[in-house]
């Protein structure tokens, strides 16, 4: 299947203005949308054309079945890809016929078509190459016909009953309650009870081939391909005579009775005829007029009165019953309408090759008002008067005939003086001039000294001011002399100047339009000040084409903006105006922007001149829409792959399919109806999205969850009545299913108990660091306390034993002076002479010099400053003699040899003796120094 999607609806008019044109009669034509094959995607030929309950269209083409809902087309090729000649909707399904196979589509689940075969299911073959051309229905059953059969297929019990026919049957037909079928050249029979019945074998219907037949309030017509209409009374037929034989010559296709009661006639290369059941030629639209092509293979009513037509080349649709009617002047010999008035029976228009007439309501042709070549601005009725401004001057139009009452060139407008009933004043490209009435006759009187712009837009206020706005210079205030012969005063007002702004007077108060605001005059305040209701009503949410207002049946004032165009009117049952926007953009108006004009027709119709022509417009035929929108299919795949259809009703998506494509459309098929539309997702997205043009709509990386798509249009300003909705589910992916979600709590809480159990053991053995760090830096510091206690203790032993050493060198320094004192004494005293009285002096020196009692002394402070120093020398060298240890001790004291003699009362020779002798006790060599053996002891 391929879709096609449709193009943008207000972009339909630039095609109609080219392809719809007014007939040689000066017809106005429906709008009409054509569709070529590259716009529906399929092939040239449309055979016929049906319509579901939903509004969706079915065409059957060259290349299978064509479906339109309004927003996009489809394709359904057949099961042997051959041409489908028919279609037919019953109920639900659409019933098709092509070659050698007829059946009906179905709509699945997922929104598409699926084919079902009723033809296999015959007993009886079919015949070869046969191909089924029309499809009809009758109570249960629906009956199938081809060239040489007509197959009755019972929808209850799927029996068959087959008609076989040895001439060729053209067509099969419903009218009156009852089926028709032709046989060529045999007659025109009935179906009764499921047999044939002969119901007339006139020539007309023996010899040429019957394109319609229609019960209508005058009886049973037919219509032929070539022989015209006739009348079936019995078993007789009577020509019928139109007014105007257009069909003569014409080979006649296709037929349609309307809901209307007029007949449409398709034809090949003519196009299409419209015939009311008086005779009378309604319309004839071809290809010159409209049409995609001229041949005519089928012609369908839809349910909003739009008629379709299936043609050689294409499809045309046409809006009956549009609020709109258009003429378009192809040839050009109109031209561009400017200004347009009723008057007096006859329908004007002034354009920029002159003004034209005709008689209103007729399909003639216009006639050009001689004399009136060029341009013509504006067209005013003034009582029994119509005034025709021109860019040579003013004419009045009396009988169809211009005469040209101001020669003063550029007549943008013309307006009654108030008080003044004889008199009128125009505006001019250079100017005021006043136009006088004498003997029943206009002609000029003066012109006004004292202003000479133009003024194409101008209006007296209710305080005798004459304003005129400028559209590059402003807006002016003019007062009048009385004598209406030049300007008093003049002031520019404080308004600001804007592209093509207007000035206008509706319902006394003088208005100012222009791109921020429609501003009204004040008298009072001799000032405009800005105007609430209007300034909205025209300017709120839309966007500014033109300031341009005009003032239709002393009522309604009209706007005109890109998307809209509107009016305002008086409320009935309130004060407040009441804004009415009709929905038809710039592009299909086909105006000339800033010359905007539409007059009134009657009460509801107006016409709108064009650039081409002009535009009827009915207000009454402007009504909502009783369209519903609806969801055409969702599709499901992964991001930037390709999309799988899934069933409309509500359903469940795995994780990974998180992404839809959903389409949606409104059957509505008119011209000018722009389709909006807005959705929102319940569950992620809860406010409704912007309007949008696009009929489908892409939801990406949707999260698990529940979800309502919602979706609704509008045409033009109006919503529509409903809603569209379409639930589904996005399931959790595997990983958060619910057991794994429980999995994943009971390891989340694992994880925390297990965490808070490490941390805790953490934190334990980091107390416990600490406490050992502290532990530690304790005892470190306890222990360095120690060590300062015990190095302030050793210091104090240190400073104790240096006090000793120092007491025992001191002792042992006294010893040595003693006893050096005493050997000098004794010394001395031997030399005396008197020896006897000597001796005992000797003997006491000798005694003071004994060794024993210092020694013990010595021996004492000795230990006490060097503990057991003599033990370990004794221990060490056993051999040692006490005078050994003696000069051990000496030597520890790190004595000389000399200090050492007189504490052993010997020489200093026998002290080196001592000390030689004591090396060989301890064993030490000769390199040996004893004083540092007995230092490290």
């Amino acid at each position: 299947m391929k879709t096609f999607p449709l193009k943008q609806p207000y972009l339909v008019f630039i095609a109609c203005s080219v392809l719809c044109f007014l007939s040689v009669y000066g017809q106005e034509a429906p709008p009409i949308r054509n569709y070529t094959p590259a716009d529906y995607g399929a092939e040239n030929q449309n055979w016929s054309i049906s319509q579901d309950a939903k509004k969706h269209l079915y065409f059957a083409n060259n290349k299978g079945l064509l479906e339109f809902n309004g927003a996009n087309w489809n394709l359904y090729p057949t099961p042997n890809n051959s041409i489908i000649r028919s279609v037919k909707v019953i109920d639900s399904l659409i019933y098709t016929g092509c070659f050698m196979e007829f059946g009906y589509w179905k709509r699945d689940r997922y929104g598409r078509l699926r084919y079902a075969s009723i033809s296999d299911e015959l007993k009886t073959p079919l015949l070869e190459d046969e191909e089924f051309w029309g499809i009809l229905n009758y109570k249960k059953w629906v009956l199938f016909q081809s060239l040489n059969r007509i197959y009755i297929y019972d929808t209850v019990t799927k029996a068959f009953k087959i008609i076989n026919s040895q001439n060729i049957l053209e067509k099969i037909f419903k009218a009156n309650n009852k089926l028709y079928f032709q046989k060529r050249n045999e007659g025109l029979f009935s179906i009764e009870n499921g047999k044939e019945i002969l119901v007339s074998d006139h020539a007309i219907v023996k010899n040429n081939i019957l394109v319609g037949i229609y019960k209508t309030d005058k009886g049973v017509l037919l219509a032929t391909q070539q022989k015209g209409l006739y009348w079936l009374t019995d078993a007789s037929l009577k020509k019928w005579s139109l007014k105007k034989d257009v069909l003569e010559g014409k080979t006649v296709y296709s037929s349609q009775f309307l809901s209307d009661g007029s007949l449409l006639l398709g034809t090949i290369s003519n196009g299409i005829y419209q015939i009311d059941l008086k005779g009378s030629i309604l319309k004839h639209i071809d290809q010159k007029k409209g049409l995609n092509n001229n041949t005519v293979l089928s012609i369908f009513e839809d349910r909003e009165k739009n008629i379709w037509l299936g043609l050689d080349n294409g499809i045309s649709v046409l809006n009956t019953v549009s609020p709109f009617k258009i003429y378009n002047d192809f040839e050009g010999k109109i031209g561009a309408v400017y200004a347009s008035a009723v008057f007096k029976d006859f329908l004007y228009l002034g354009t920029n090759q002159g003004l034209f007439y005709k008689k209103y309501g007729s399909p003639d042709a216009f006639q050009w008002v001689e004399g009136t070549k060029g341009q013509v601005w504006c067209l005013i009725p003034i009582g029994n008067d119509l005034f025709c401004g021109h860019n040579s001057g003013t004419f009045a139009i009396k009988n169809n005939e211009a005469t040209l009452i101001s020669s003063v060139p550029g007549t943008w407008n013309i307006k009654k003086i108030p008080g003044k009933k004889e008199l009128l004043l125009q505006g001019n490209y250079d100017g005021l001039s006043v136009l006088e009435k004498s003997n029943d006759t206009w002609n000029f009187r003066n012109k006004i000294e004292g202003f000479d712009n133009s003024c194409r837009f101008f209006e007296f206020s209710s305080d005798g001011f004459v304003f005129i706005s400028h559209e590059y210079k402003g807006v002016y205030r003019l007062k009048i002399d009385e004598d209406l012969t030049k300007i008093e005063e003049l002031k520019i007002e404080k308004l600001k100047k804007g592209k093509n702004a207007s000035l206008v007077k509706y319902k006394e108060n003088v208005l100012y339009n222009y791109q921020e605001g429609v501003y009204a005059y004040d008298a009072n305040e001799k000032s405009f000040k800005k105007e609430k209701l209007l300034s909205e009503g025209f300017h709120k949410n839309e966007l500014f084409d033109s300031g341009k207002l005009i003032v239709t049946n002393n009522k309604r004032l009209w706007g005109f903006t890109q998307k809209n165009l509107i009016y305002i009117e008086p409320g009935k049952l309130i004060e407040t105006p009441q804004v009415h926007k009709i929905p038809i953009p710039t592009s299909a108006r086909g105006n000339i922007n800033g010359f905007e004009n539409i007059a009134s027709l009657n009460d509801n119709t107006y016409l709108l001149g064009t650039s081409k022509g002009y535009l009827i417009l009915n207000t009454e035929k402007t009504s909502s829409n009783r369209s519903q929108i609806h969801i055409n299919s969702v599709s499901k795949g992964v991001l930037n792959s390709a999309k799988e259809r899934v069933p409309l009703t509500k359903h469940a998506f795995k994780s990974h399919e998180n992404n839809l494509d959903i389409s949606f459309s409104v059957p509505v098929y008119k011209t000018y109806s722009e389709l909006k539309y807005q959705y929102k997702l319940k569950g992620i997205y809860d406010q409704w999205s912007d309007w949008s043009n696009s009929p489908e709509v892409s939801l990406t990386n949707l999260p698990y969850g529940n979800y309502t798509f919602s979706v609704r249009a509008k045409i033009a300003n109006r919503s529509l009545t409903n809603t569209a909705n379409f639930s589904f589910t996005i399931n959790r992916p595997w990983y958060l299913s619910k057991a794994l979600i429980g999995l994943y709590t009971l390891l989340f809480i694992g994880s925390i108990i297990g965490t808070h159990t490490l941390y805790n053991n953490y934190y334990k053995r980091q107390k416990r660091r600490l406490i050992a760090k502290k532990q530690r830096e304790f005892e470190r510091t306890q222990l360095e306390n120690e060590q300062v206690i015990m190095k302030l203790r050793n210091d104090k032993l240190r400073n104790d034993i240096e006090s000793k050493n120092r007491e025992l060198a001191a002792s042992t320094m006294s010893m040595i002076k003693k006893n050096e004192f005493l050997n000098t004494l004794k010394k001395e005293l031997t030399h005396l002479k008197n020896e006897e009285t000597i001796k005992p002096v000797i003997k006491i020196i000798d005694k003071n010099l004994s060794q024993n009692n210092d020694w013990e002394l010595f021996r004492e402070a000795f230990n006490n400053a060097d503990k057991d120093f003599l033990k370990k020398v004794k221990d060490r060298h056993p051999s040692l003699t006490p005078n050994d240890l003696k000069l051990c001790a000496y030597l520890r004291l790190n004595l000389s040899s000399k200090e050492i003699a007189p504490l052993l009362n010997i020489s200093y020779k026998s002290v080196e003796i001592k000390r030689y002798r004591l090396r060989k006790k301890m064993g030490l060599s000769s390199k040996e120094n004893l004083v540092n053996h007995i230092l490290e002891i």
